[in-house]
């Protein structure tokens, strides 16, 4: 069994990219259930996107360990990663998001284990995520590995202003969000960086947030944003991993 500590940078993406693989799969084997599930669901689509998600990932196979994770994403666990030459623990996380966005998703700092380093305000900011690139329950190291499943629907708006039911399931995209050990091969400072600003008041005493831009981590590595997309008059999913 490996200690997270002593794993180098690309081994660390080695495991990130085979739990991306693994989220892909299981999206691509539930089909056409999360169109459905969106379009005859009342609920708000963000608590219709964590349904889905929490039902894929149940679905998922693997080597879990009964160990309580702790965090602020809609999906935990923790489990083995075992690969030919060493196995490691790992934490998981999984974060849902429901957007008419296609090019980019909000995130707390409370989602992310690396630093946002972005030019915002007319200034540099350099603000640090709340998550360790590894955590220690009962007195193991733990990698941490985070994802992103970023829902894409349409909608018509309501008197309120809020989106009314039925929803249409437009993409799913996947994203596997860098450990902060990897900062300086994805964002290493303000003027080459994945983050777009977040929509937050500071002037309300509104949390920090960002907005992780698909095409930036993309074009840092390919096989890092994965796409799903929907047809609905063919009932297909139409999905090729990207490498």
């Amino acid at each position: 069994m490996r200690n997270p500590q002593t794993l180098d940078l690309n081994e660390i993406e080695d495991i990130e990219k085979l739990s991306l693989r693994a989220l892909y799969i299981a999206i691509q084997d539930f089909g056409f259930d999360a169109w459905d599930i969106f379009h005859q669901s009342n609920d708000d689509p963000k608590d219709v996107a964590e349904d889905v998600t929490r039902e894929v990932l149940d679905r998922l196979g693997g080597y879990g360990i009964g160990q309580r994770i702790y965090g602020n994403v809609d999906y935990r666990k923790a489990r083995y990663v075992v690969l030919p030459d060493f196995a490691i623990r790992q934490a998981l996380f999984v974060d849902s998001k429901a957007e008419k966005e296609t090019t980019s998703a909000t995130l707390q700092m409370s989602q992310l284990s690396m630093r946002v380093r972005q030019h915002r305000g007319g200034q540099n900011v350099d603000v640090p995520g709340k998550i360790g690139t590894e955590e220690v329950y009962d007195g193991h190291p733990y990698l941490t590995t985070i994802l992103l499943v970023h829902y894409h629907y349409e909608a018509e708006s309501g008197g309120s202003g809020k989106d009314v039911p039925p929803y249409k399931l437009r993409s799913i995209t996947l994203a596997a969000i860098p450990n902060g050990k990897l900062q300086d091969r994805y964002n290493p400072d303000a003027s080459d960086t994945i983050w777009g600003a977040g929509r937050n008041a500071p002037t309300r005493g509104e949390d920090f947030r960002v907005r992780l831009n698909f095409h930036a981590l993309k074009s840092k590595e390919t096989w890092r944003i994965q796409k799903f997309t929907y047809d609905e008059i063919q009932r297909r999913v139409n999905s090729e991993w990207s490498e």
